[in-house]
């Protein structure tokens, strides 16, 4: 249970701080930053990956 509040905790922070940056590669980034903090390596994928969707879906098209 503890794992699962963890990881959801990991996802809000990396979705929330995904957004900054200008480029893919800076969202990426970002929400990967905020996710190792908050959720260690899980937390980094999943910012990562957070990062990346909204950068995706950022770029004009």
């Amino acid at each position: 249970m503890t794992k699962i509040i963890l990881v959801s905790a990991a996802a809000v922070a990396a979705l929330s701080l995904a957004a900054c940056g200008t480029t893919t590669e800076q969202k990426a980034a970002s929400g990967a930053v905020a996710g190792a903090l908050v959720g260690g390596p899980v937390g980094a994928a999943v910012g990562g990956a957070a990062g990346t969707a909204v950068g995706q879906a950022q770029k004009p098209q």
